[in-house]
């Protein structure tokens, strides 16, 4: 397990601005990863291999994407005894996000608001990084991209960005994962609707096939959706995913709603909500997508899980694996091996 107690450092951590206490930690996580001193926050990974979209992840439990933008931190946080990880999201140029400050705790309900909108250094840099990973995948562990749309790019001209991210990581990535739910990009969400998802959705899946001939290897897509959707809209996603022949979906995101947090201070902050107050609304979702998509299909869900239970949870809701990002801030590195053992072995 790992050396340094989280107990001990969070309050360090929790003293400083969030975004600020964000950068210091992946910054000395890039800094140690591989080297003796990843010993400090390392933990052996729970072994319990699954099958899902064509690929072994040596256990249920993964990173979700936002926590490190850039690709980094790959080793180090996969040190943590995560199957898979999930860096991004990548837009094909770099852009700083929206204004600071866009990151704000709400402790008492072990959660986070952010509207950081898409900061990331670019496509190139990013696969850069990617590249430089090597101890985790070597290990067995998974490696998810997921891929976005410059804030600049009209929402009409979407698709190119998407295009353009889907080749540059292609050739990188055990997975990739299409971002059209974030509500930190103006519009981005618009892509969720019946007619522009299947225009998206159809071209990308047309790359995506040239680039499996081009590149003699096939690369599961996903796509990541918000919890802020209403039944008939989560039953048109479904049909159009399998319409396409997208490989799986990943709900939820952050959500825009502030009922379970009304009155907390910086509730009102605008930006994306995430933390245990997403827990049920993704769950919701979950529950929606496979009573339409069916047995079989690939969802992994993500929104809330800050214990073995809210994974193990998940599972029962109808995912097939689970992510975690703010859980991990609030609860630590060993939120990671709780959660896989929650759901060693779990047969529904």
């Amino acid at each position: 397990m790992s050396l340094i107690p989280y107990a001990l450092t969070r309050p360090f951590l929790f003293g400083m601005d969030p975004e600020h206490a964000h950068e210091v930690t992946l910054g000395s996580i890039a800094r140690f990863q591989n080297t003796p001193l990843q010993c400090l926050w390392s933990q052996s990974r729970v072994s319990d291999p699954v099958q899902l979209a064509g690929l072994r992840f040596p256990n249920r439990v993964g990173l979700a994407a936002g926590l490190d933008k850039n690709g980094r931190c790959i080793d180090g946080l996969g040190a943590m005894g995560f199957g898979f990880i999930e860096v991004g999201t990548v837009t094909p140029k770099g852009q700083p996000g929206n204004d600071k400050p866009r990151m704000f705790r709400l402790p008492a309900a072990n959660a986070l608001i952010n509207r950081l909108g898409f900061n990331n250094e670019g496509l190139d840099s990013f696969i850069a990084n990617v590249k430089q990973a090597h101890s985790f995948r070597k290990a067995g562990g998974l490696l998810g991209l997921n891929i976005g749309k410059n804030a600049v790019t009209p929402i009409e001209n979407a698709v190119d960005d998407y295009l353009i991210g889907l080749a540059g990581v292609y050739p990188h990535a055990d997975y990739i994962t299409v971002n059209i739910s974030s509500p930190n990009t103006k519009n981005l969400r618009a892509l969720q609707s019946d007619e522009a998802l299947d225009a998206l959705l159809s071209r990308l899946q047309e790359r995506k096939l040239q680039l499996q001939a081009q590149h003699g290897r096939v690369v599961p897509m996903f796509l990541k959706i918000a919890p802020d959707l209403d039944e008939d809209q989560v039953v048109v996603i479904a049909r159009t995913l399998k319409a396409n022949g997208i490989d799986g979906v990943i709900a939820t995101n952050t959500t825009i709603g502030r009922e379970a947090v009304q009155g907390l201070p910086h509730a009102e902050e605008t930006g994306g909500l995430s933390g245990q107050p997403v827990f049920e609304p993704s769950n919701r979702v979950i529950r929606l997508l496979r009573a339409e998509l069916g047995a079989g299909y690939p969802i992994i869900g993500a929104g809330g899980v800050m214990s073995g239970e809210h994974a193990r949870a998940k599972l029962q809701a109808g995912a097939d694996l689970v992510q975690v990002y703010t859980g991990l801030i609030y609860k630590g590195s060993a939120l990671v091996p709780e959660c896989a053992r929650a759901l060693k072995g779990f047969k529904g």
